[in-house]
């Protein structure tokens, strides 16, 4: 589990990630100076980290916006997981939502040309308000 120091109370929106997806928001975040987005990294996923990520939660009181970002299409990855069984564990007045591929049969588009269309369309959905 790692965030990473940011001032706390500007931070407006937390983006909750696993894998390779972290460093592609990361660079967006540095490329656009953003300042009021916290990314925290679950890399454990099964038993669920539920106090761990909570309590990262807590250190951003002004966020109410919780984002789970996956490169997976919904209906594949953690999201069906994360969904199920983060959210009666996150901080009052939090919801959790979801920024992904749609769903799919397949789990890659099979185009590098188009996957990396639809990797920078998902990085913007999750920084955009």
């Amino acid at each position: 589990m790692g965030g990473e120091p940011l001032d706390s109370s500007a931070v407006r929106k937390v983006l909750l990630c696993s894998g390779k997806v972290a460093y592609d928001l990361m660079a967006q975040r540095e490329s656009d100076g953003t300042a009021d987005v916290a990314i925290v990294r679950v890399e454990q996923l099964y038993p669920l980290p539920a106090e761990q990520i909570a309590a990262e939660l807590e250190r951003y009181p002004n966020a109410n916006d919780v984002v789970w970002v996956q490169e997976e299409p919904m209906n594949m990855g953690a999201w069906q997981f994360m969904a199920v069984n983060l959210p009666e564990h996150l901080p009052q007045g939090r919801i959790l939502r979801r920024v992904s591929r749609r769903a799919s049969a397949s789990p890659a588009v099979g185009s590098a040309k188009v996957h990396e269309v639809e990797q920078r369309q998902l990085v913007a959905e999750a920084f955009a308000d």
